[in-house]
């Protein structure tokens, strides 16, 4: 086995916490990794894990061992991509993440097309609603709709995505035709919610005659999906404050209806987050460039 891929596979350990979680990342077999840190050990002379059935924890060699490699593999890192910068072939993994949405809606679609142009650039896409760590995930780039938190990483920010309120006919029908969010915050209305672990935000924040103001919702359906919340407004199940650009069509149709329009939700940012150097990475360049354009004229068109 390559020594690299033994560093790799002790650091996605160290960072998860967990082998099978490292195996999973990075799509081998937990015999494979067990093995992989069994040759560390044995090469460096020490244990870098205390392992039990059911706990797993670095020692003390471990710790002092992981920011060594950190930076082999960095520089590792560096070099090809400098390989890759002067031949103009980039070549490697690129892991990114997005939300579900626009994973699905204004990301996936192109893998394909940037996969052809740059055939020795393998990307794994990961899609969730949940907030990421960019680092402690090992990930290239994350979109995002929202505020990161995270001060550290740079941002690049693609547009301002327009948001509704909106419920289908049916519900309409039966529980009326909101006109601003005083008639939401009423609690008549059942409000369709994202929620996830660590999720801090619980309040719907609209545009009034006198500014932004953040409204109590109540709701009886909760979901960590947001297409989620999207089907139960088609089938008649209460208000949902969704992107314009995924919801397009089914307004267009009259699938569903904007509610609350005289309040409607302030927009949402949509970025990229990288760190510093990730942006030296010319693979990483290209996919952030070549999605940008594309995703710009989706969410704006």
């Amino acid at each position: 086995m390559s020594y690299f891929d033994n560093l790799r596979t002790f650091v996605r350990i160290y960072e998860l916490g967990s082998m099978s979680a490292a195996a999973r990342d990075q799509r081998i077999s937990p015999a494979v990794t067990s093995a992989r840190i069994s040759q560390l050990e044995s090469h460096l002379g020490v244990r870098l894990f205390q392992r039990t059935t059911r706990s797993l924890a670095p020692t003390e060699q471990g710790t002092i061992f992981y920011g060594g490699a950190c930076a082999v593999l960095e520089a590792v890192e560096v070099a090809e991509a400098g390989v890759g910068d002067a031949t103009e072939n980039p070549r490697g993994t690129l892991h990114i993440a997005a939300p579900l949405g626009v994973g699905r809606r204004l990301i996936a679609p192109h893998v394909p097309e940037f996969a052809k142009d740059f055939p020795l650039i393998d990307v794994r896409l990961r899609m969730s609603d949940r907030k990421i760590d960019l680092t402690a995930e090992g990930l290239d780039i994350a979109f995002f709709l929202g505020r990161p938190e995270d001060s550290n990483l740079r941002i690049r920010k693609i547009a301002d995505c327009e948001r509704v309120l909106c419920a289908a006919p049916s519900y309409i029908a039966e529980h009326g035709h909101p006109q601003s969010g005083t008639d939401i915050d009423r609690g008549q209305h059942n409000c369709l919610n994202l929620r996830f672990p660590g999720a801090t935000e619980f309040q719907w924040e609209l545009s009034t005659s006198d500014g932004p103001r953040k409204f109590d919702v109540q709701g009886r359906f909760e979901c960590d999906d947001s297409d989620v919340l999207t089907d139960w407004a088609l089938q008649g199940a209460g208000i949902a404050l969704r992107p314009v650009f995924e919801i397009a069509d089914y307004i267009a149709a009259g699938a569903l209806v904007v509610v609350a329009a005289n309040t409607p939700p302030l927009p949402v940012q949509m970025a990229c987050l990288y760190t510093h150097r990730r942006h030296q990475d010319p693979k990483a360049r290209l996919f952030m460039e070549f999605m940008i354009e594309r995703m710009e004229g989706a969410v704006k068109g």
